[in-house]
């Protein structure tokens, strides 16, 4: 397997979790606000991007496009749009929960969302999965459902959470008959058409600074349009399973954050369950890692 796609999916959820400094600086500002001025500011951007920068990517796109059968045509198009609905639904229940339930609900759900998305893809894709690859996704459902006890409410919203990104990747996977680019900014309008009812009607509390623009400028372009792009860039090249036991990278960095740069504490518990959600990551991936290094001492021979 090409490596460029590991090196994409890596890059992808390392950046999301650096997420969380970012999020920090803007604690005077809502949660609904951040969403909204994401999505309106990603849009935009990709929109111009699109339209001045990739002219040319996007006549020969459409070209391509309008040369597919009408089954191919109805296909891309509700997937797409299904991708969109799923994007938006992801984006708003996150929200929702974090100001309404818990933080530590949004975090469990993307420790749950790698073990949707590979069983998912085992039964709705057909993607196989190796022995050891199933040790690995037993062993981190385990750390999950450990992480769990005694939330039962936490767990019901971090599995709709979870299940609505997986879904997402699920879609992806078969979803590259059209430029990366062009497809997410499709995906994004989609998604904006969704949430513009809520942010229509969304009374903010907060006054808006040039500090809090400044902030969203960045959040649109490098944890919003950047990763989502090398997301889906990656699954072209590699399976929607592999694809999500990366998602894990996004929490256990939010783990190293906590403890190391804003000195939260941590139980014990806490600490065995993100160590052996690592060790599955390694285990998820051994053949992989096998075969590579077996190649280079080949090479070397």
């Amino acid at each position: 397997m090409n490596s460029k796609y590991y090196i994409a999916v890596i890059s992808a959820f390392t950046i999301w979790g650096f997420f969380s400094i970012v999020l920090k600086a803007l604690d005077d500002f809502s949660a609904f606000d951040i969403l909204s001025y994401r999505t309106l500011g990603s849009l935009g951007i990709m929109l111009i991007v699109s339209l001045l920068f990739r002219p040319k990517v996007l006549k020969s796109n459409i070209k391509i496009f309008n040369s597919f059968g009408n089954k191919d045509k109805k296909r891309i198009i509700i997937t797409n749009i299904l991708s969109g609905l799923f994007l938006a639904l992801n984006w708003y229940i996150y929200i929702y929960v974090m100001n309404n339930v818990s933080v530590s609900a949004t975090s469990l759900a993307y420790l749950i969302c790698p073990i949707l998305t590979m069983v998912l893809a085992f039964f709705i894709l057909k993607e196989k999965l190796f022995k050891l690859q199933w040790i690995a996704v037993i062993l981190s459902g385990f750390a999950c459902l450990l992480l769990s006890l005694g939330n039962i409410t936490d767990l019901f919203y971090s599995m709709i959470i979870a299940l609505s990104y997986a879904l997402y990747l699920i879609l992806q996977r078969k979803n590259h008959d059209i430029d990366r680019f062009l497809v997410l900014t499709f995906q994004v309008f989609v998604a904006v058409i969704l949430l513009l009812p809520f942010i229509i009607s969304y009374d903010s509390p907060n006054e808006k600074t040039p500090f809090f623009y400044g902030m969203l400028a960045l959040i649109a372009v490098v944890f919003t349009i950047i990763p989502m792009y090398l997301n889906i860039y990656a699954l072209k090249g590699l399976n929607s399973a592999v694809v999500g036991v990366f998602i894990y990278l996004n929490p256990l960095l939010n783990f190293a954050f906590a403890i190391f740069y804003f000195d939260e504490k941590v139980s014990a518990l806490e600490a065995i369950c993100y160590l052996l959600i690592l060790i599955s990551i390694f285990v998820f991936n051994f053949s992989v890692i096998k075969n590579r290094i077996n190649r280079k001492r080949a090479a070397h021979i």
